[in-house]
């Protein structure tokens, strides 16, 4: 089932592949940190040493995502050379990563729904975009990491097999938690789940003992063996040692309790909160600047002009409405693991109670960072693997013609929501009198071949746009100002302002980082957010018109005329 998904993925990103459109800029700069570190940069060391010529840029990043990419291109470049080595791990490991969650999840599927129905889970997975676009040939950033890790957790869960699952599980986590904290909701939704256990039945507590030492434990390992003995951390966005010890005291706390005699249920639930409320504690008095979210101390204009503009990371009701279609079909996922759980025999229908807390969790979850809506698209494969099951008994066993088309359209706006929309917009005439700025894959600027033009100028510092940043770090020597990347919000203000700035300010910024050239692609949604909060008179407004100032010497490149470079006069 996943070669035969793998295939299709492959053909449907030939184009991308063909024309080395990565999804997002942060997999550019994924690739950028992986040959810094093939190139001799320190394990321990995950700072950006041509990003901000005033200040230090550590990254949040973890190397565990580094790993396997390191890996296959340096075990394949004295083979085959560097362009193709990275080439095959930037296909194959996103497809790897794939089979790695599908592994999981078909195990927990066939486990809930027998073989034959669960093994049309994989299948599924497909068909779920909110999912399948964090595993797309190209796309080597955490995220895709951060689901198999899921994957990884949710078996753990239905493993009943002695206390194996719950430390695989805890483990799982704290690899997941290690590659982000973004999965710290998703920790606590998995603690709590073995927490209900408890309640139901004391004899089930080492599940969530279990659960944290290994959770605890595990972070503690990872921590050391990516970060180091002496890392301390003065942010929030990743784990560090004040997040190890709350894991830590919540497990000591837990397992003591452990060893009391059975407790009633209110006095069970006060100890664990009295243990949670400890390790709050703790981390509030290391750490008091982190009590809130990561992203609290961000620079108010990076926020502005940057933050609230990463769609992904905004909430459901802030998205297009044709996100609300997949959502639907999440939604409709639910509703079947509800009737699941309403007909389950008796000796399973707490384990689709437990799913159900845990679909619910990742649906809210989703509501609030869209992109977490993966993690419920995962879970949203085991019910609609019942619902194609299902489906194919009707078309197997049903004699008339019209009942059989019925089936087949249910099913097709099932498992495609968005498919009479996509047609509809695709017969629709353009009206569109003048072109919209794109998204950096559908730019006429030709980025990755006209930044391979500035690497024949002499290495220096680049004034740009946030977006396009990773791709001159990739194909160039030279260095950047900021990329979109929180840690340096404060090089991320100073291009803002100077891009969105009349030229007397933007002059005197620029000057300030010594930068030797200015590049801009005209066409893209970046520039033109600057260009519309700045006025005509901005910086940005100013370059897309083609009314560069006078400090500014433009250099002929060649390329698309939406590229412009020009050299800063002095």
């Amino acid at each position: 089932m996943w070669l035969l998904l793998a295939v299709v993925i492959l053909c449907a990103s030939a184009g991308r592949i063909l024309h080395w459109q990565f999804p997002d800029p942060d997999d550019i700069m994924r690739l950028v940190q992986v040959r810094d570190l093939l190139g001799g940069q320190g394990w321990f060391d995950v700072s950006q040493h041509r990003v901000d010529p005033l200040r230090e840029v550590p990254m949040h990043w973890s190397r565990l995502v580094d790993l396997p990419l390191v890996l296959v291109i340096g075990a394949l470049t004295p083979l085959v050379g560097q362009a193709a080595a990275e080439a095959v791990a930037l296909i194959a490991i996103p497809l790897l990563t794939l089979l790695v969650a599908m592994l999981f999840t078909g195990a927990v599927a066939v486990r809930l729904l027998g073989r034959e129905t669960g093994g049309w889970a994989v299948l599924v997975a497909g068909l779920m975009p909110l999912l399948m676009h964090q595993f797309q040939p190209l796309r080597i950033d955490h995220h895709g990491w951060q689901i198999a890790c899921f994957a990884a957790c949710l078996y753990g869960l239905y493993e009943r097999r002695g206390m194996r699952g719950p430390i695989m599980a805890g483990l799982a986590m704290a690899w997941g938690l290690t590659i982000s904290i973004e999965m710290l909701p998703l920790a606590a939704l998995v603690g709590a789940i073995l927490a209900l256990r408890w309640l139901r039945d004391h004899n089930a507590r080492l599940d969530l003992t279990h659960y944290l030492q290994a959770l605890a434990g595990g972070l503690v390992v990872l921590h050391l063996a990516t970060r180091g003995w002496t890392a301390t951390s003065a942010f929030c966005d990743a784990i560090g040692p004040q997040h190890i010890g709350f894991f830590l005291v919540v497990a000591l706390g837990t397992t003591a309790l452990r060893h009391a005699r059975p407790l009633p249920p209110i006095a069970l639930v006060a100890g664990l909160g009295a243990t949670g409320l400890a390790g709050i504690a703790l981390f509030g008095w290391v750490s008091p600047g982190c009590v809130g979210t990561p992203f609290g101390a961000l620079d108010p204009v990076v926020r502005d002009f940057w933050y609230v503009n990463v769609s992904e990371g905004r909430p459901l009701w802030e998205q297009d409405a044709m996100f609300l279609f997949p959502f639907a079909q999440l939604l409709v996922a639910f509703m079947a693991a509800l009737a699941l759980w309403a007909r389950a025999p008796r000796e399973t229908r707490a384990w689709w109670l437990e799913f159900l807390i845990l679909f619910a969790g990742t649906l809210a979850l989703g509501m609030l960072v869209v992109r977490s809506l993966a993690f419920a698209s995962l879970l949203a494969t085991v019910p609609f693997a019942w619902l194609l099951g299902i489906a194919l008994h009707r078309l197997r066993t049903s004699g008339g013609a019209l009942t059989r088309i019925a089936v087949v359209l249910a099913t097709v706006l099932l498992v495609l929501p968005t498919a009479p929309m996509a047609i509809a917009q695709n017969l629709a005439p353009d009206n569109a009198a003048k072109p919209e700025p794109e998204e950096i894959a559908m730019s006429s600027c030709g980025l990755h071949e006209s930044a391979r033009r500035m690497a024949t100028l002499a290495p220096g510092t680049v004034f740009a746009p946030l977006d396009i940043g990773p791709t001159i770090l990739l194909e160039t020597r030279h260095g950047v100002i900021a990329t979109g990347h929180h840690r340096a919000d404060k090089a991320m203000r100073d291009v803002i302002g100077a891009f969105a700035s009349r030229e007397d300010v933007s002059r005197q910024i620029v000057d300030s980082y010594g930068a030797d050239y200015l590049v801009l692609c005209t066409d893209l949604i970046e520039p033109s957010i600057y260009a519309t909060r700045g006025g005509k008179g901005s910086l940005a407004a100013r370059l897309i018109e083609g009314d560069a100032p006078d400090w500014l010497e433009p250099m002929a490149l060649g390329g698309p005329d939406t590229f412009r470079a020009w050299r800063v006069r002095r």
